[in-house]
């Protein structure tokens, strides 16, 4: 079962070298102009300018979550950016960059309360 390979959110991935090591179609459409899939095996390190640069490099060092919100064409987007992990040793991270609108409801929940046995 591959069930991100046509997700509607571009999934990206690196091993902790920022060698970028999977896409899914929507990641590999939206990175089309800089190589589509054929930047599997590069890094991804080069495929950003500052400080986004930067910012990667202390994420292959430290990890760490880094969110954000970006505009770009007209289309604001969620990046989410965060560790992934195998048998609990760190192995890089992964990019998820979702299409968003510009006004977004917000909801703020209660915490459950656990009935006493």
């Amino acid at each position: 079962m591959n069930w991100s390979k046509e997700l509607n959110v571009a999934i990206t991935v690196c091993d902790k070298d920022g060698t970028i090591v999977e896409m899914n179609d929507k990641s590999q459409k939206t990175f089309a102009k800089s190589g589509g899939g054929n930047l599997v095996g590069q890094s991804v390190i080069d495929c950003h300018p500052e400080p986004a640069k930067s910012m990667l490099k202390k994420m292959l060092v430290e990890p760490i979550t880094n969110a954000y919100t970006i505009e770009k064409e007209g289309i604001k987007k969620l990046i989410y950016q965060t560790p992934w992990y195998e048998n609990g040793i760190y192995q890089g991270f992964v990019e998820l960059s979702l299409e968003i609108p510009f006004e977004m409801k917000h909801t703020i929940r209660k915490a459950r309360v656990e009935s006493a046995k």
